[in-house]
């Protein structure tokens, strides 16, 4: 961290409240430097400057090293450093981190899986914003069943909060009467997005899971649990923004998004079903025999 650095800035860094908060704050009159109310943008000295929120000194630290966390967050935790309602948080999971750390987006109190945490600020940020696609995976248990027009709703986008969700990649892994385990991959971080984007549809989701994070997986790490993310894995989430590309997992049925309606290019039409009257792609030869068969009966009669 920097010898002089703005307030807001400083206060995400080290993990207390985050910079949209503490403008808030600023902005209420709540946050003082030195006893005097602080003002937006205005740079203290982390280690000399006493700050203050709401009366209560918070201290500043320069961290000695920048530390990147994999923390496995079980179900029934928040994705807090503090609580005031007195809920499990998962600092109570990280206690023994060498270094203060903070998490990178949250997952709420139900959901479960991999979260990371860092007292890298640039890195965080890189991970956030939604113009760099690193993905998210999710395993997510939805209720009763799901059909086709509903995947698809998912894939092509929904419209939660008053705007459309970007395109997503769903794979069915099993279907059970009465459940669906799905794989959705986002590229976005909104506010219980996967939860919001099932709702929109008509699902009821029983179970949520964050797998990975661009091509980082949780693995064998087990509920509670954290390890501290290799160098080659920090690498590979920042390359991730260029190549956000999901391998299809074994045995999952890929949903595709709606796509235009295919043309043969022989007769520069499509092919009807005869059953269905859907049109299909470019058919091998005896289903070209059968599809002109049909779509031009009278070619095939004399005079």
């Amino acid at each position: 961290m920097a010898k002089e650095t703005r307030i807001q800035k400083a206060l995400s860094e080290n993990g207390i409240i985050s910079r949209r908060k503490a403008e808030e704050l600023i902005q209420q009159g709540k946050i003082q430097v030195n006893g005097h109310p602080a003002v937006l943008g205005q740079k203290i000295d982390p280690v000399k400057d006493a700050i203050t929120i709401s009366g209560e000194r918070v201290y500043l630290e320069r961290s000695t090293r920048k530390i990147y966390v994999m923390l496995n967050k079980p179900r029934g935790y928040v994705t807090t450093m503090s609580d005031e309602l007195g809920r499990r948080c998962i600092k109570e999971l990280i206690d023994d981190v060498p270094e203060r750390v903070y998490p990178i987006g949250r997952l709420d109190k139900d959901s479960e899986g991999l979260l990371l945490l860092t007292n890298d600020g640039e890195f965080a940020n890189f991970i956030m914003h939604p113009s760099h696609h690193v993905s998210k995976t999710y395993r997510v248990t939805v209720r009763p069943s799901v059909s086709d027009e509903q995947l698809i709703q998912l894939s092509s986008g929904v419209e939660i909060d008053g705007r459309m969700t970007a395109p997503a990649v769903i794979h069915v892994l099993e279907k059970q009467p009465g459940r669906v385990v799905l794989q959705m991959v986002i590229h976005e971080g909104r506010n219980r997005q996967i939860r919001k984007m099932c709702e929109a549809v008509g699902l009821e989701v029983a179970r949520l899971k964050r797998t990975s994070v661009g091509p980082v997986k949780l693995g064998m790490l087990q509920p509670g649990e954290w390890r501290e993310l290799k160098p080659s894995e920090v690498g590979m989430i920042r390359n991730s923004a260029k190549t956000t590309v999901q391998e299809k997992p074994a045995g999952a049925k890929k949903q595709k998004p709606a796509r235009p309606e295919p043309v043969n290019k022989s007769r520069k039409r499509p092919f009807p079903d005869k059953k269905t009257g859907k049109s299909f792609g470019q058919p091998n030869n005896k289903n070209t025999r059968a599809a002109r068969s049909y779509s031009s009966p009278s070619k095939n009669r004399k005079g």
